[in-house]
């Protein structure tokens, strides 16, 4: 069943993005002037819907596609996709309030348990940092970004690293969740790296670098299965996510500080920046589906969609496999720390 119409040629070529295709990034981020990008209630429902609101320009080499909530860049054959991180807070409802502090944004989501989840954000979308801030006080930081550093072209995200040295069997490294249970999907997400990291990485260079995720292990779940051009889950499909939740809260409630990355998949059948939308949507609805319905804390998850860009199964036509759900500890790649 594929994910999107039928796909055009891959134009070739690199280049830098521009002021004003950094400014458009910085639009993700949901927050510009004071103004949400993407209102409660205001967010596309289908791929049709996102395909009418979708504008695009050119800034030097680079195609730049604004659509609600996300920014996708093309530039050659690599696309890069940010999102508006907050836009899976608020579709969980609660007490949501966002403010500008000199150059960052500031958003404080209230949970129901009264702890509140502080994001910071640069005027670029940036994520700096994001930490719970419990009712009497204390806190705990999830992500720590602000060592970053200044400005930097997304393509300078990408880090390199040597393929790890795989001392584990394919089937452990790479975990089918239809065929693991719990303790099998547990011991995989509270996994070290399965080889030494050499220094600590931002979440974009995490989200951006193939490489650097090579570390970690990852759960597969292809079993979860979403309509063509929909990135909403049917009732029935939502009980498989069950086991997987049940890993993740016992893993976090070991650790408060566990990071895990949601990754969306799509098939090569569809336009590539259609493909990266709707992956993209798939990995929140999957990570506001873990929250809403078992449970599990949603400072503790981020989410990115790849699209078509790492096929499971090598084939340009319609795969079941290749339109998946991933998820991986990122937890050490983001401290630096090899166990």
């Amino acid at each position: 069943m594929p994910d999107a119409p039928p796909a055009q040629p891959r134009a070739s070529g690199s280049g830098r993005i521009g002021p004003a295709g950094a400014a458009a990034l910085g639009a993700a981020a949901g927050a510009v002037g004071g103004f949400l990008l993407t209102r409660p209630g205001a967010e596309p429902r289908s791929l049709d819907a996102v395909q009418r609101e979708r504008r695009e320009f050119r800034d030097r080499d680079a195609l730049v596609y604004q659509e609600p909530g996300r920014t996708i860049v093309r530039d050659g054959d690599r696309y890069f996709l940010r999102h508006d991180e907050n836009e899976r807070f608020r579709a969980l409802g609660g007490d949501v309030r966002s403010e500008r502090r000199g150059d960052q944004f500031v958003t404080v989501y209230r949970g129901r348990d009264g702890d509140e989840i502080v994001t910071v954000t640069d005027a670029e979308g940036n994520l700096i940092r994001r930490f719970r801030r419990a009712r009497d006080g204390g806190e705990v930081v999830i992500i720590d970004n602000s060592y970053r550093g200044g400005r930097r072209a997304y393509v300078d995200e990408v880090v390199v690293l040597p393929p790890p040295p795989m001392r584990i069997p394919r089937e452990r490294y790479i975990v089918d969740a239809a065929e693991a249970d719990e303790r099998l999907i547990y011991d995989t997400l509270t996994a070290p790296p399965v080889a030494p990291i050499p220094r600590r990485f931002t979440l974009d260079e995490i989200r951006s670098s193939p490489d650097v995720r090579a570390y970690t292990r990852s759960v597969d779940l292809d079993t979860v299965n979403f309509d063509t051009g929909s990135w909403t889950l049917a009732p029935d499909q939502v009980q498989k996510l069950s086991v997987l939740a049940k890993a993740l809260n016992r893993a976090i409630q070991r650790n408060a500080s566990e990071v895990y990355l949601v990754e969306g998949h799509t098939d090569a059948v569809g336009q590539p920046v259609d493909n990266l939308s709707l992956s993209d949507r798939r990995a929140q609805s999957v990570a506001e589906i873990l929250t809403r319905d078992f449970g599990v804390p949603p400072e503790n998850l981020t989410t990115q969609g790849y699209g078509e860009q790492y096929l499971k199964v090598q084939t340009q036509g319609p795969e079941r496999r290749n339109r998946r759900v991933v998820v991986r500890r990122i937890t050490n790649l983001l401290s630096g720390q090899n166990q």
